[in-house]
């Protein structure tokens, strides 16, 4: 079986995207982002060599495009709400499943990033409005 690669998978991803139109397409990068927990558990059951490293290089990449669209100001709240909770999931999965502890220092550093976006001084929301946390639903 050919191992997943989340860092390729999101290359691809943005490619098409921008061959296609030319713009990111909020929609597409949202379904990326949200395939992050799935990508982590099949990285690394399927690369154990590197697969923390291809997972995380995809994750982070998704969030680097989120920070352009930021300072563009573009980014849309639905998509800073899918980063958020797919960094729970993600979260979640690395403290549950054996072997994969360090995955949540990838985790730390995406949600660090994410949270440098979030309106100040609690950065509790995006633009004025609420961001999904684990506990608000």
């Amino acid at each position: 079986m050919e191992p997943t690669d989340y860092g390729r998978f999101v290359i691809h991803i943005v490619k098409r995207m921008t061959q296609e139109s030319g713009v990111i397409d909020q929609t597409m990068l949202r379904r990326a982002i949200g395939l992050a927990s799935s990508y982590l558990v099949t990285d690394t059951s399927t690369n154990s060599d590197r697969g923390i490293q291809t997972w995380c290089t995809g994750f982070h990449r998704l969030v680097d495009i989120m920070v352009v669209l930021h300072s563009r100001g573009e980014l849309e709240l639905d998509t800073v709400n899918e980063a958020s909770k797919a960094c729970s999931e993600c979260w979640s999965v690395a403290g549950t499943w054996r072997g994969m502890e360090d995955c949540r220092q990838g985790v730390k550093e995406v949600a660090a990033k994410l949270k440098k976006l979030l309106d100040e001084p609690h950065r509790r929301t995006y633009k004025g409005s609420k961001v999904y946390t684990p506990n608000s639903s």
